[in-house]
């Protein structure tokens, strides 16, 4: 087992940290659950990840040649930083998986596993035989989560489907309102594969312990298309008292404005016609500093006063009794006035001095930082979210640790990612395969 890490920076003063190295020897939750992934890119290999994290023994089925991510802009050849961010803790086996010797290896380990995670493109599955109805019928109480991007039915169900598109598709992107140029952009870091990663792993969670009570497996069906929605649920929720009227209204505009080919930005005001963005928000946002920025979070009336006494605002919404209006009347005039002379406020002190003074008035407030900055923070380092790991070929690597932990079966990375086809021996001998003949498999391309 790996303990968290964390070094010593004279630059923001923290402490060497590493302690919880002999707690975190013990097993996790998941402890002699056995994983079958097949899975690529994000979702699957996050999902998969977490449950080594648990303490699952995962092993990753590739094709000889790796997963796509394993190849995109490579460090050396066959490792990227995307597969060892993505894949640590895991067994790696890399075979033709379309050979028959190589469907007989995966079918011996069907009837020997617990969970299989898959996220191919539509078809994959029951072209290569680990499909639902086979996995089953080799071992009915396995737990099967099929990760796509739109689900099994309906007119898109065939699509190949990335986190983009997604995002596109769902609203998500639109939402964001970030463009690039004339056109939307989307949302950074690839928000609704990694969502689907923590859903896939909760879900399977789930189905171990029912499974635990009933003796029954069965099988998972998450989508990113799910995922993205869930993630608004806000937005996407019809009241019928308040949007029968409205969202229809609102559909026919947008689509009109589309045909007569209107820019983004333009459909973006036909739509806050209808759903507007109340100005003057100065209590829910990023200020720029005397040295930095600082993003403040006041969400409740209470919040909001509070914010006002820091900064020595005054804001008309609050009436005499202290109710607040959002919008009162004039308020579009005065709302960009209001914006200005915080702005303003905030850029006569320096970042820490705000929010020393918002931490005594209890309002919610942060630096902005970059996320390699976070490898030697002492709020990161102090909470166990800095791990590190020996790689075969990278060497030694600081990554993100578990990020939740458990009293009594603490979770722990299980290693760095596999270097392409490292366990190929050590998985067939298992199963029974001689030297000779694992031999035989290499030489013929069934396995690396």
């Amino acid at each position: 087992m790996i303990a968290p890490v964390c070094v010593e920076s004279a630059r923001i003063g923290v402490v060497e940290c590493r302690q919880w190295r002999d707690e975190y020897m013990t097993e996790g939750p998941l402890s002699g659950v056995k994983v079958l992934e097949f899975t690529q890119i994000i979702a699957g290999p996050f999902c998969c990840m977490l449950l080594s994290d648990m303490g699952a023994d995962v092993t990753k089925l590739e094709p000889i040649e790796g997963e796509p991510w394993r190849v995109f802009n490579e460090l050396v050849p066959k490792e990227s930083r995307t597969f060892a961010s993505l894949n640590r803790g895991k067994k790696g086996m890399a075979l033709d998986m379309q050979r028959p010797e190589a469907k007989e290896i995966i079918e011996q380990m069907i009837r020997e596993t617990d969970v299989m995670v898959i996220n191919y493109r539509p078809g994959v599955a029951e072209q290569l035989g680990i499909d639902y109805e086979t996995a089953r019928s080799l071992n009915p109480q396995v737990v099967y989560c099929e990760n796509t991007a739109f689900g099994k039915k309906g007119p898109l169900a065939q699509r190949g489907g990335y986190d983009i598109v997604v995002q596109a598709l769902t609203g998500l992107m639109a939402g964001e309102g970030k463009m690039n140029g004339d056109v939307p952009m989307a949302a950074y870091p690839a928000p609704i594969d990694y969502a689907t990663g923590i859903q896939m792993a909760n879900s399977i969670n789930a189905a171990l312990f029912y499974r635990e009570r009933t003796g029954k497996g069965q099988r998972i069906d998450s989508t990113l298309m799910g995922t993205a929605l869930a993630m608004q649920t806000s937005q996407f929720t019809w009241i019928d008292a308040f949007d029968d009227e409205v969202i229809p209204a609102m559909l026919e505009d947008l689509d009109r404005a589309r045909k007569e080919m209107r820019s983004f930005a333009e459909q973006d005001e036909v739509r806050a016609q209808y759903r507007p963005k109340p100005p003057g928000n100065i209590y829910y946002r990023v200020y720029q500093t005397a040295d930095g920025f600082i993003a403040i979070g006041a969400l409740s009336h209470s919040l909001r006063k509070r914010v006002l006494e820091v900064t020595g605002l005054n804001d008309p919404r609050y009436r005499d009794d202290g109710t607040f209006e959002l919008a009162p009347e004039g308020w579009e005039e005065f709302a960009p006035k209001l914006v200005a002379e915080a702005e303003a406020m905030f850029r006569t002190k320096a970042t820490s001095e705000w929010g020393e003074l918002f931490q005594l008035a209890g309002v919610p407030s942060g630096p902005l930082h970059f996320v390699e900055e976070l490898f030697e923070h002492p709020q990161a380092c102090d909470n166990g979210l800095v791990t590190e790991v020996e790689h075969e070929i990278l060497g030694h690597m600081r990554m993100v640790a578990p990020p939740f932990q458990m009293s009594e079966s603490p979770l722990a990375a299980q290693g760095a990612s596999p270097v392409l086809g490292r366990d190929n021996d050590a998985v067939l001998a298992g199963l029974g395969y001689d030297g000779e003949r694992i031999e035989d498999l290499r030489s013929s391309g069934v396995i690396l």
